[in-house]
Formats: C-alpha cells, sequence, structure tokens
C-alpha cells in the first residue's frame, strides 16, 4: 500500500516551537525512529499521567513494545487508551555567547495513536521474533525459540500511528548579533554513542564465535548508523 509522503496534520502533533524545525514526513520521522531502540511512552491512569522508557521495534506506520503480562503500565495501555511515544537521540551540546542562547543538539519524534494488544499466538510469536531481528539480525536461527511460559508471560501491544512529527535541531549557536564580537568560545560539543568491544559472557562455551551476522556492531561503529543500516538491511 503507498502511503501518504507526510503524516496528517493535526493539533496535537503541531511544531509550534520553533516550527521550521519540524517535519510531518515520514521519510524524517521514520529515519529517527529506525536509529533508535529506546522510546518513553506517557499515558494516564485514573487521571495520573505516567512516562515509562522502553524498548520499541517499527514496522511500517505500526510501532511495538512488549513486557510482563504483569505489568500495570501494558495492562492499560492494552485497553486502547490514547499513548503519546516518544523518541529523542541527543547530538551535541550547543555553547552559545549568552546563557540564553545556549541549548542542545538533537532529534525527536512525537507519535500518536492506541496502543492494542496482539492476543494471536501465532501473531506474538512472530512478533517476538521480530523485535530480536530488529536489534541483532540473524539471531533467531542461533537461540533456543520462545517457548509456550515465555510467550504466555509476555504482552505485546502495537500501535498504529495516528499522527506524528519530528523536530530536529542541528548546527551552531544562534546569537544575538552584538554577542558575536565577544570573545567567548562559542561552538557544538558533539555527543554520540558509540559500540565497545564485545564482553563475552563468562560461562561462554570455548571456541564459541562471534556471530558474522552482527558484523555491524564493530567497535568504534555509531549506534544509530548501526541501527538504521539494520532497519534497511
Amino acid at each position: 500500500m503507498n502511503l501518504p509522503t507526510s503524516f496528517p496534520d493535526s493539533d496535537r502533533s503541531k511544531v509550534r516551537r520553533y516550527p521550521k524545525r519540524g517535519s510531518q514526513e515520514r521519510a524524517a520521522i521514520y529515519a529517527i525512529l529506525d536509529a533508535h531502540i529506546l522510546c518513553h511512552i506517557a499515558y494516564v491512569i485514573e487521571g495520573q499521567p505516567y512516562v515509562t522508557p522502553t524498548g520499541y521495534w517499527r514496522e511500517g506506520d505500526r510501532l511495538y513494545w512488549h513486557g510482563s503480562s504483569a505489568s500495570r503500565m501494558l495492562r492499560k495501555q492494552a485497553e486502547r487508551i490514547p499513548v503519546c511515544l516518544t523518541v529523542t537521540h541527543f547530538d551535541g551540546l550547543v555553547l552559545a555567547r549568552s546563557g540564553f542562547h545556549h541549548s542542545v543538539n538533537y532529534r525527536s519524534v512525537m507519535a500518536f495513536g492506541q496502543a492494542s494488544p496482539i492476543e494471536d499466538p501465532v501473531e506474538k510469536r512472530a512478533a517476538v521474533e521480530a523485535y530480536v531481528e530488529r536489534v541483532y539480525p540473524g539471531r533467531n536461527a542461533e537461540i533456543r525459540p520462545i517457548d509456550e511460559q515465555e510467550l504466555k508471560a509476555t504482552t505485546v501491544l502495537g500501535m498504529t500511528i495516528e499522527d506524528a512529527s519530528a523536530k530536529v535541531r542541528s548546527g551552531p549557536p544562534v546569537d544575538d548579533e552584538p554577542d558575536y564580537a565577544l570573545p567567548v568560545w562559542a561552538g557544538v560539543i558533539p555527543i554520540r554513542q558509540v559500540v565497545d568491544p564485545p564482553q563475552a559472557d563468562p560461562r561462554l562455551a570455548a571456541g564459541t564465535p562471534w556471530p558474522k551476522k552482527l558484523a555491524p556492531y564493530k567497535a568504534g561503529a555509531r549506534l544509530d548508523e548501526v541501527l538504521s543500516a539494520i532497519a534497511k538491511a
């Protein structure tokens, strides 16, 4: 199915502060989502707002997350309540010539929808395996499959993105024109997450090789670039 290039324009996802930094383009939103695996989900239980961090993955316009079937968060979200899912990449510290104009560089997405449980056992198992494959290519073929009891103890939720927006800040500081003459260092301190060398389990069987399909996770690689490449594969 060919989807529109942009998500619908809506009051709740509209970027009001610095709107030029905002976008509702699907490509921009997908790129930010696919470069991360950790989100924060906002929801309300009996009038009390909560924000919970959790892992997620994307398939088209569907976002998925999972956890323990005993989780109050998941039980409530499974009632198809409205939720807001956000993802943020922290890309740098921006130092200006005044405190007012100090900032950070970032890429972010805010997505809205209603979560619903994946209840069909076959679909649920496929979703759990899709999450493993999303982060660790080829892993499902090497590990013990999830058993029926583990599957029963797991809740998987899916949310179709109803509307969403991205917001990005990049580049140097934007100072008041007179302040550019001040003899104060200004610029950006880039921040990035990189992969370190793998640390084998102390109980790993002797001679067990590093999986070839995890080659993208080489030491020094940027995590966001690794995840983006895996998503496109």
